[in-house]
Parts: structure tokens; sequence; C-alpha cells
């Protein structure tokens, strides 16, 4: 049967450029215009640095190889690989502390020769695929024990990352991890269940695990006008610059928050309100468009996936990047307290580009391998 008009591969033709290099267009076109945007807006961020431009510009080119590279790995190869992989993100994670290097009073990276990596950002990869490997070889919906087996899996990375501290991607390995067993089947009953238990875990964690200026942030979030030149005062200018910009914004370029130095940590992890005070409402809304077409394609890549394994691994890293998107926003917009997360293909960043990309070669790879490996 033609791989093509077979009931796997109905609903999408693939070019001949595509089949060799196991690439799907509309979401390579989706992540073309996110980068495109990203560029433009970061030039701005920059003060009208065409160097940081430059930088970004070599970064995205380097996660752009990765995700090809990403894209040609068989999914059946990714389950075989998926222990060793989790094995050694985890070592990594556990010789932070004793040989990680100290930024911004955070220890998160380990040098390699003349690169930095940071170990959590690849857990963040890692613990999708071994989850699903590991629940897609057994009964679905999850049974108990398989149930307290993921929790094991899921637990140990993040109270790793946790207290590096990098509270943020914490937050999205959990909710990696939580989205794997979710689209697993999992049964209403363990998760009210696992609600009622996280209250006293959460007060635990606030008492003995965060950190005191992560404790000063969730309490601002709560009221930022309590020290608006102090803690408050990163949240406060982000909503002037979002409010600012109204509904056409202010002009590319022409962002008087940004360029009058208002806006802290504008090319980072508050580049959005950025965009927001330049681009207006109008700006924002093709940004979140943008963003939900990505998550809808990933979803539908995970609906025509072929087995469990393919299916589980592909939803999961379509719903983190939602929660990627949707934390980052919700913290500039004062929505969510600020956990230092970047904005997806917009912030300037290194190793969270390539972790990102990687992403988008797993969904290739389960999509576009479809004709050649079955559940």
């Amino acid at each position: 049967m033609n791989p093509v008009s077979s009931p796997a591969g109905r609903g999408h033709q693939l070019t001949p450029l595509q089949r060799r290099l196991h690439l799907d267009g509309p979401l390579l076109l989706l992540i073309a215009l996110l980068t495109a945007l990203g560029l433009v807006v970061l030039y701005s961020a920059a003060d009208n640095s065409l160097a940081a431009v430059q930088q970004q510009a070599i970064r995205l080119s380097v996660a752009a190889a990765g995700l090809i590279i990403v894209a040609q790995i068989p999914p059946q190869l990714m389950r075989v690989l998926a222990p060793w992989g989790f094995g050694l993100a985890i070592i990594t994670l556990v010789a932070v502390p004793f040989i990680g290097i100290e930024g911004g009073g955070a220890r998160r990276w380990i040098a390699l020769g003349p690169i930095n990596i940071q170990p959590s950002e690849l857990m963040k990869i890692a613990l999708p695929v071994a989850l699903s490997a590991y629940l897609a070889g057994r009964h679905l919906p999850p049974r108990l024990p398989d149930l307290i087996a993921s929790l094991v899996l899921i637990a140990l990375p993040v109270a790793l990352i946790a207290i590096q501290p990098d509270l943020g991607t914490a937050i999205l390995a959990a909710a990696t991890g939580f989205f794997v067993v979710f689209l697993a089947g999992l049964q209403w009953r363990y998760i009210i269940g696992a609600t009622v238990a996280a209250i006293p875990a959460i007060a635990a964690f606030w008492h003995y695990i965060m950190q005191d200026y992560q404790r000063e942030r969730v309490l601002t979030f709560l009221n930022p006008e309590r020290e608006p030149l102090g803690a408050g005062y990163h949240i406060i200018q982000a909503k002037i610059a979002i409010g600012s910009g109204g509904v056409y914004g202010k002009g590319w370029l022409n962002g008087t928050q940004a360029h009058l130095d208002f806006l802290p940590e504008r090319q980072t992890d508050f580049v959005f309100a950025v965009l927001a005070e330049e681009l207006g409402f109008v700006g924002v809304c093709a940004l979140i468009g943008i963003y939900l077409a990505v998550v809808a394609r990933g979803l539908w890549i995970a609906s025509q996936a072929q087995d469990d394994f393919g299916r589980l691994l592909a939803g999961a890293v379509s719903l983190t990047f939602f929660v990627y998107c949707f934390v980052n926003i919700g913290m500039v917009s004062g929505l969510l307290p600020v956990v230092g997360l970047p904005l997806p293909l917009i912030s300037f960043g290194g190793t969270s580009v390539v972790t990102l990309m990687a992403g988008f070669g797993i969904l290739m790879a389960v999509h576009t391998h479809r004709r050649t490996w079955s559940g």
C-alpha cells in the first residue's frame, strides 16, 4: 500500500523533501513565523542591537539543525533509548551541585568545553520520552502500581531541579510528566485524590523547598503594590507597558517602557511586554494565534500516531508547549507569579531554544515516520 494514501498518511501529502528530511510543512511554517517575529521584537528589546539579533539567529540555526537531527530518529528507536537518556539526564542533574557553574544566585549549568549546558532543560525532553515508553508498554488506563512508578519517575527530576533552585523549569517538567499520565487515561478518582494530597504537599513545598525570593514572588503576585520599587517593580512596569500599547501599539522601536529602561529583563523573561507595547492588542492576538496553531498541529499529530508511545509523547510535548507560553504570558501580565520562564522562540536564550526545537523534532518524527513503523 502506498504510505501516503494509507489511512495513517491520509490528510497530509508529504513532498519528496519532507519525506527525505522527515519534516512537517505546516509545523515548520509556524515555527519560522515565530522565530522571525522573535528576531524583530528582540531587535527592539535589545536597543536596536544587531549583535544580539545575530547571536540569537546563530542559536536558532543550531537549534534548527537539532530539530532536523531529532526528526530523523524513528520513534521506536526513541523508545529503546528512553531509559538511557533519562538515566543520563538524572546523572547530570545530580552532578550539578558538585561541578555546576553558579550564575544569578543559582547553580544550574555544567561546563562542557567552550559551552555550558543546562541539565534541567535536557530533562524536559528525557522525562516525557521515558515516561511515554514506560506507560506505552503497560495496561492503559494505568493501574495503581504503574501510577506510583510514574509519580516516582516525575518526582525525582522535579525535586532535583527545584533545589537548584529553578522553580520555572521544575513546573514545566512536572507538567510534562502529568500530561503523559493524563493522556494515558488517568481516572478521575486518582486526579481528585492527588488534588487532596497536594494540599499538604504544597504547604511543605512552601516552607521547606522554596527559597525566600521565590516565596517573595508569590506574595508580590498577590499584591504587587506592596513593594512598588522592590519585588513588585517588574510586574508593575510590565503591566504599564502592556496597557500602554492599546489596540495597535506604539509602533516598532517606539516603546517607551523598554527604551527608557523602565522594563527589566526585557530581552528574556519580559519580552512579551515589549511586544505588547509596540504591536498592541493586534500583535498579541497574532502571537497567541500562532502559538495556538502550533499546539493544535501538535495535538493533531498525536491523534494520528500509530501507537500509544507516539500518542502519549506527541500529546505531552504539545501540551507542555502550551503551558510554556501560558505561564510566561500569565506572569508578565500579572496573572501568575514570576517564575523565570522565557517566552518560547521570542525571548533571547540558548539552551531553552534547543530544547524547544528538539521537542518539535519529536513531533515531526512521530508524524513522518508513520509509514515505516507500527505500534
